[in-house]
């Protein structure tokens, strides 16, 4: 019997094999097979690939015994690679990887993740309201946003429910958008549920990837906490997925296998048949206006939780304040100090890490720039380094200048984290403070002693990144001071404007938890500009009905779908031609509305030029279609690199 078998390699369809003495043999079994001279693992797909070429047909060497995949994630795994326009086979590694040790039949030592203690929390009216009408939706497919401000209670609704679903003896996965939510995350779990959640993402180990992995497919392990490759795990008897902060942009996979994990969770829950819940404070603009038009059902959290009011804003005018050699204004320093005195924590928030984003030699004018990246280089003092943060390129920032008599004497020009971390330093001297930046929070260790200080008030101030507006839960932090609050915005970027808004909502919901008297502080020389009055104004939703209609008006997502290509090469020109040609086929086999050819912002990255075109479509099935076999039966040059990206969130 001719069996179609999936290896988890690049190929977009399954190769054909003999059955050989296997007597039975379905859909999802995982199986090894002669490839070349080697033998691997593969999966029996659902549908042979139709061929006129005649080849010999090898037979199955082994199936392994007690293991399999569904039909289901089958289905997805088809409709996943369709819809993101990637092969079959690399979605197929992401689910099985292609290591023998995972499929081995040594027994692995899984804990049943199921509660021992039962924790009854009580919850407000507008918890139980949002629980029951969570319930009241079924356990069937449906996607429901439940949506709360920030520090109304959102964790324990859902926890609730999930408590109902194991119970039951199904599986749950909640997906966070970044793996350092994990840890802090985890402890909140512990203390709900009485026992330990598996978790799963990029940067654990063989070893416990091998346990999870066959803890899910035997339905030993209950409970997944993961990042976005948890959504291809192979879930037995999976009952409920819950995608937290589902407007977060970390949720998009940039690199390798480009796809949106939110979309894709939301598309696995329909082929499981079972209820998905979206979880926001400000849902992304997709998601409002799936809600008004029906598509998703909505019960919203107004308060929060035993009915603490929102941190009071305040807007200081950088304008008015002259502030020599330094970022922090003195009326700032004045109204942080009175929280500290009150032994309150605070938070000087500023995006932008290392010490400063560009420097350049007063004497000769020279800026660092990246070898392999079209940007300028970071400098960190405390590494003594330059940094790119996209390649990872890193080197001593002392060079000779141009007179051949003496080193570049260089001067910095805008803050990161850690020249904010000294000025903060110099003015309150006693106080002890730490940085929460990725490039600080790299040993697991530490860092759950770092979050552990901070929780119990050890630590008095914070200097923090962006990650630190992200799910953390720190009962004495009241103030929040936004160093340099800019909404200019990049003009590559559509969805700006939403992402400013969403991050300074989850960076002001930090605040003020479990206090009465709580404050967020912007320091801007903007003070006027049209978003940060509506962040006062505390009014998101009306922004997102005025974006809907902006984006409306100009053929924009969610009322247009864009499909982004970029066309890389070593050369800036092959690129560009490349490009230019590819263009020129797709418009002869399709009549898609394609713009460009444009060089990308960043022009280059990792030593490739990078070249962009984007197709904007309506959101018919035929066109993806269309394009997705146009681009199939496309010839690319050796010469450049297509990467395709669908529904792209940066336009970089």
């Amino acid at each position: 019997m001719d069996v179609p078998v999936l290896l988890p390699k690049i190929f977009n369809y399954p190769l054909t094999y003999e059955s050989g003495n296997i007597k039975s043999i379905e859909i999802g079994d995982i199986v090894e097979v002669p490839f070349g001279n080697k033998i691997e693992i593969g999966v029996v797909w659902n549908k042979a690939q139709k061929t006129t070429k005649e080849f010999k047909i090898k037979a199955i060497k082994k199936k392994i015994n007690n293991i399999s995949i569904s039909k289901n994630l089958v289905e997805f795994i088809n409709w996943f690679s369709s819809y993101n326009i990637v092969s079959k086979g690399l979605v197929l590694k992401m689910c099985i990887g292609n290591e023998k040790k995972l499929f081995n039949e040594k027994k692995y030592s899984v804990k049943k993740n199921i509660p021992k203690i039962k924790n009854n929390y009580k919850l407000s009216n507008e918890q139980n309201k949002a629980l029951s009408d969570l319930n009241k939706f079924g356990n069937k497919f449906h996607v429901s946003v439940l949506q709360g401000v920030t520090g109304s209670g959102k964790t324990i609704v859902y926890f609730e429910k999930i408590k109902k679903i194991l119970s039951q003896n199904k599986q749950v996965l909640i997906m966070l958008p970044e793996i350092f939510l994990t840890s802090q995350f985890k402890e909140r779990f512990i203390n709900f549920f009485g026992f330990e959640p598996c978790i799963w993402h990029s940067k654990i180990t063989p070893k416990n990837k091998r346990i999870i992995w066959n803890g899910v497919i035997k339905n030993k392990v209950k409970l997944v906490i993961g990042a976005r490759s948890s959504l291809l795990l192979p879930f037995s008897n999976l009952g409920l997925i819950i995608i937290d902060e589902e407007h977060d942009a970390s949720y998009k996979q940039e690199e390798g296998l480009i796809y949106n994990a939110r979309d894709m969770g939301i598309v696995r829950a329909s082929f499981e048949n079972i209820p998905i819940y979206l979880v926001t404070s400000i849902p992304s603009l997709e998601t409002f206006h799936n809600i008004k038009k029906k598509k998703y059902n909505l019960t919203i959290i107004k308060k929060r939780y035993k009915n603490f009011p929102f941190p009071k804003s305040k807007i200081i005018n950088l304008n008015l304040r002259k502030i020599k050699n330094n970022f922090i204004a003195d009326e700032t320093s004045k109204i942080v100090n009175e929280y500290l005195t009150r032994n309150n924590q605070v938070l000087f928030f500023l995006n932008r890490r290392g010490y400063s984003p560009f420097i350049i030699c007063e004497n000769c004018g020279f800026k660092h720039t990246c070898p392999n990246c079209s940007i300028y280089l970071t400098y960190h003092k405390y590494s003594e380094k330059i940094f790119c943060h996209h390649c990872g390129h890193h080197s001593n920032k002392k060079r000779v200048c141009k007179d051949k008599k003496k080193n570049c004497n260089f001067k910095m020009f805008g803050p990161g984290v850690e020249k904010i971390y000294e000025e903060v330093k110099k003015k309150f001297p006693d106080k002890k403070i730490k940085i929460i930046s990725s490039d600080y929070f790299k040993n697991k260790k530490e860092n759950i002693e770092t979050l552990s200080e901070i929780e119990n008030n050890k630590i008095n101030i914070l200097v923090g990144t962006q990650m630190i507006s992200k799910g953390f839960n720190f009962p004495k932090l009241n103030c929040i001071v936004v160093v340099d609050a800019d909404f200019s915005g990049r003009g590559f970027d559509l969805r700006s404007t939403e992402k400013n808004i969403q991050l300074y909502n989850q960076l002001s919901g930090r605040a003020g938890r479990f206090d009465s008297n709580s404050q967020i502080i912007y320091q801007t020389i903007t003070p006027t500009h049209e978003t940060l009055q509506d962040l006062v104004k505390n009014d998101p939703i009306q922004f997102l009905e005025n974006e809907l209609k902006i984006r409306k008006k100009n053929n924009l997502p969610p009322f247009k779908k864009l499909i982004s290509i970029i066309i890389s090469a070593k050369i800036k020109e092959n690129s560009f031609q490349g490009a230019q040609e590819i263009k020129n086929k797709l418009a002869q086999k399709t009549n898609l509305e394609i713009l460009g050819p444009v060089e990308s912002p960043l022009a280059k990255i990792r030593k490739n030029f990078r070249t962009r075109l984007l197709i904007k479509t309506n959101h018919r099935k035929e066109d993806k279609i269309l394009l997705e076999k146009s681009l199939d039966s496309l010839k690319i040059s050796s010469k450049i690199k297509l990467t395709v990206d669908v529904d792209p969130i940066n336009f970089v």
